[in-house]
């Protein structure tokens, strides 16, 4: 892992409104972290997760934002250059974002757009390196008997691994994950997170992942990042985040729910 920041954000505000969803967050992110970015719902993981690959402006001032040592946004404004910095990174969403109506295979093969082309895309003029791609894709995230499927007609766990694959075949290098196992169950939800951690671990790629479920977070993450009203409250090592910091961040009640085995 080099010292060299892929994701530089300094001083990252975001309003809507009269409600602050951050406050002036600054985080680097080095090549082949993996990141869990928690906190309470309402605490600005989102946004700063979308901030991050330009779909969010950020406030106007001093903040910005920087992708491999390009802009993405600054002073409000998104960059003109932001779609370069897209190429490489992979954002995978809470709600797949795939196109229901069409089968895994294209799904997937729609990462190779940056590349191909809109048109070729569009027409399913897919060249012999974006099925072999897409085919190796599906099969690394255990979904390739599926690749002729409609997607609407998978399971949510069969949906996010072929979003997981779209961002192989799109050849990100950091994958930014918006709560990607909230809607899945425990099973599909472990299964996603295991996959997100050898693609990190094995292929190098970073990843940042929101998540509400701590304990996933403490058991395949490195790092933590968590917000609070908008605010970074803790940066540091996994094993650096006691349940005296975690009471801290979520409030007495999340002693209610804290789980067995949790850090003490």
């Amino acid at each position: 892992m080099t010292s060299d920041p892929v994701l530089s954000i300094r001083a990252a505000s975001k309003t809507f409104g009269s409600r602050r969803a951050l406050d002036s967050v600054s985080l680097d992110v080095t090549r082949g972290e993996m990141i869990a970015l928690i906190g309470p719902s309402g605490s600005g993981k989102s946004t700063l997760l979308r901030s991050i690959d330009g779909l969010q402006t950020i406030d106007a001032g001093d903040g910005a934002i920087s992708a491999f040592g390009a802009a993405v946004q600054a002073r409000g404004k998104v960059s003109d250059k932001v779609r370069d910095a897209r190429i490489r990174i992979g954002f995978i969403a809470q709600q797949f974002n795939l196109v229901g109506r069409l089968s895994l295979f294209t799904n997937v093969a729609l990462g190779s757009l940056g590349r191909i082309g809109v048109v070729r895309g569009l027409l399913g003029l897919w060249p012999r390196e974006t099925q072999q791609a897409a085919m190796a894709a599906l099969s690394r995230v255990g979904v390739a008997d599926y690749a002729g499927q409609r997607a609407n007609t998978l399971s949510g766990g069969q949906q996010q691994r072929g979003a997981i694959a779209r961002a192989l075949v799109q050849k990100a290098k950091i994958i930014l994950a918006d709560e990607p196992v909230a809607s899945l169950d425990p099973v599909s939800a472990r299964k996603v997170m295991e996959i997100l951690r050898d693609l990190n671990r094995s292929d190098g790629l970073t990843v940042v992942v929101t998540l509400h479920q701590v304990d996933y977070a403490l058991r395949y993450c490195d790092r933590v990042v968590a917000l609070k009203a908008g605010r970074k409250v803790y940066d540091g090592p996994t094993d650096g985040l006691s349940r005296d910091k975690l009471i801290d961040i979520y409030g007495p009640e999340f002693e209610d729910v804290f789980w067995e085995g949790a850090p003490q």
